[in-house]
């Protein structure tokens, strides 16, 4: 039986999502790098790239610009499946975006080291 939401757990992938928030709205490349699961497995799609590896989500990472990444997100749903798995949904807007809505997802993953993005889908769509 799948345990669904359990507090301790939904807890600790909370505060790993809202480090990456912060760690992303100040371009804390070190964090946001820490927070993605250093594994060839780890898919990273963006608004213009397809990253396949940690290797190239760092090297994109190392690379962006840090003009006009602070964003401001709302309607955020966070799952816990069970103790070491979990997804994360919110949708963001950014002055630089006008006009336009972002949608982030994100699967969680326990590791030795912590919590890991193993998996991020990132796009825009016009406002409805």
């Amino acid at each position: 039986m799948q345990e669904i939401n359990l507090p301790e757990v939904l807890a600790e992938v909370t505060a790993a999502f809202q480090r990456y928030e912060v760690a992303l709205n100040e371009n804390n490349v070190d964090v946001l790098d820490e927070l993605f699961w250093k594994n060839p497995l780890t898919i990273r799609y963006g608004i213009g790239e397809n990253l396949y590896g940690y290797a190239e989500i760092a090297a994109f990472r190392s690379g962006r610009s840090p003009a006009g990444l602070a964003r401001s997100i709302s309607k955020t749903v966070i799952t816990t499946y069970g103790r070491d798995m979990a997804t994360a949904n919110t949708l963001f807007e950014r002055e630089s975006s006008a006009g336009k809505t972002g949608r982030q997802s994100q699967t969680w993953m326990r590791t030795a080291e912590g919590w890991r993005v193993v998996s991020a889908h990132v796009s825009v769509i016009p406002k409805a």
